[in-house]
């Protein structure tokens, strides 16, 4: 099992009771819901960073109605072919930790750790699920050994390459799900005025890694009344939405809409690359 590390000194932490202390005195309370904070101040890029309460909230009851069960279903897939037997598994980013429940459900035996920058996202975590290990930080500073997981997740959350390839064991898996270009053109075309075209890179080359596969999924569904917010708090265009915007999809009873997403496996690479694998071929195998 990985050692957890204070997230001040970096030496590790007897995470057995509570609260977590580490050898220079550092400690950590456990909550309640049963999660940690190891999200320290200076790390901190705003008074309450990430996802907010009613967003996770949201979150949470737009996933639960089922809407993207075939994203869940795809990932979980990916992870059980690519995941040792008693794997440990790292979802950097879990948000109110919908995937990493279902993960942690697929994969009999493994272990799961949920990390979030949201406070409010790891207690809602935590309060529902309680098998894995649930944490607050951040996944640009993992409070973690090197070498500590077999499947580092990151699911419509941040990438830290060089952060996940050094918490990676050798040869382990890096998974990465990104929204693709039509990604919920639906909702879109109804709070922006016109679409403008950006090109969407949905397969980055990654630093430290190998592209192993790439596996699409894609899905229409229809969602109604209070479900058409919690979609578009569960995006990035809630912050970015005019108040023209919001009055167009206020007026909204239905919609319907299609997702997109890319799901991305890399292996960790343990020697130098070729110039063939510091640029695969786009689309995978």
């Amino acid at each position: 099992m990985p050692e957890i590390l204070c997230p001040i000194c970096g030496e590790p932490l007897a995470a057995g009771g509570a609260p977590w202390r580490c050898p220079r005195g550092h400690s950590f309370d456990v909550a309640r819901q049963g999660y940690v904070n190891l999200l320290p101040v200076t790390r901190k890029h705003s008074l309450h960073p990430g996802d907010t309460k009613e967003q996770v909230a949201a979150r949470r009851a737009f996933l639960e109605a089922g809407y993207y069960a075939p994203i869940a279903q795809a990932v979980c897939g990916a992870a059980r072919a690519f995941c040792p037997q008693g794997a440990e598994i790292l979802d950097a980013g879990c948000g109110e930790g919908y995937y990493s429940a279902q993960v942690a459900q697929a994969l009999p035996g493994a272990r799961l750790w949920g990390l979030d920058i949201s406070k409010d996202a790891v207690r809602l975590a935590a309060g529902r699920y309680k098998g894995p290990v649930w944490l607050c930080g951040t996944a640009a500073h993992l409070p973690f050994p090197a070498e500590s997981f077999h499947l580092v997740m990151s699911l419509f959350a941040l990438t830290a390459p060089e952060e996940f390839a050094r918490v990676l064991r050798k040869d382990g898996v890096f998974l990465q799900v990104l929204a693709a270009e039509d990604h919920l053109l639906g909702l879109k075309r109804i709070i922006y005025p016109e679409l403008l075209h950006r090109e969407k890179d949905s397969v980055p080359v990654l630093p430290g890694f190998r592209l192993l596969e790439t596996r699409p999924v894609r899905f229409s569904f229809r969602v109604e009344g209070a479900q058409i917010q919690n979609l578009l708090s569960m995006t990035p265009h809630f912050w970015r939405i005019t108040r023209e915007g919001a009055a167009r999809l206020a007026a909204q009873t239905a919609l319907e809409d299609t997702a997109s997403a890319v799901i991305n496996l890399y292996r960790r690479e343990t020697e130098p690359q070729s110039d063939s694998q510091i640029h695969p071929r786009r689309g995978g195998s």
